[in-house]
């Protein structure tokens, strides 16, 4: 289940908002210009589907926010927990950084856990199986997929290079806990 909280900068032990309403986490992130939503398939996607048969199943969804939001291309990425690259995978985007355009992921099946640094807040997004989160170019922010990480997300960039994350050298990522979906 879907679930927001927010946290002080400074104070990664305390929760200002802990919620797992949906209505409730797309008002929250809107005011800081995030968009959160939540799509259903348009027909079932077994596991071990194509990259056509998921983009297919999210065909209208995907159309219209590559429209509005200027999104030339869009791909699916699965990462399995047995990946003998999860934790240099993991590792990229574990520290605060943020990209020149927006960044907007899909998540088909399985969780992720985006925390975002607006201003002196923190947002912890954890992410599962039908959301769609959309963050803006600029936003600091960290991604964590876990110890056993587990998705299939589709991704939407306007640039070849719109993955790319430019790193602020601050550590607040550390003060902050890791995902562990166990204990969520």
């Amino acid at each position: 289940m879907s679930r927001l909280r927010i946290f002080a900068e400074d104070a990664p032990d305390t929760t200002l908002l802990d919620t797992r309403d949906g209505d409730a986490i797309a008002a929250e992130l809107g005011k800081i210009g995030v968009t959160f939503e939540r799509w259903q398939a348009s027909q079932p996607v077994s596991a071990g589907a194509s990259q056509d048969e998921v983009l297919a199943a999210y065909r209208a969804d995907i159309d219209r926010i590559s429209a509005e939001r200027g999104f030339t291309t869009v791909d699916v990425v699965s990462i399995a927990p047995d990946n003998p690259k999860r934790e240099q995978m993991r590792a990229t985007f574990l520290d605060e950084h943020f990209h020149k355009e927006d960044e907007v992921r899909f998540f088909v099946a399985g969780s992720g856990l985006f925390t975002l640094h607006v201003d002196d807040r923190v947002y912890e997004i954890e992410c599962v199986k039908d959301d769609l989160i959309a963050v803006p170019d600029g936003t600091t922010h960290w991604f964590d997929m876990g110890p056993e990480p587990e998705f299939i997300a589709i991704r939407f960039f306007q640039q070849p290079d719109g993955w790319v994350g430019h790193f602020t050298g601050t550590d607040i990522a550390q003060r902050f806990p890791r995902y562990e979906k166990s204990a969520r």
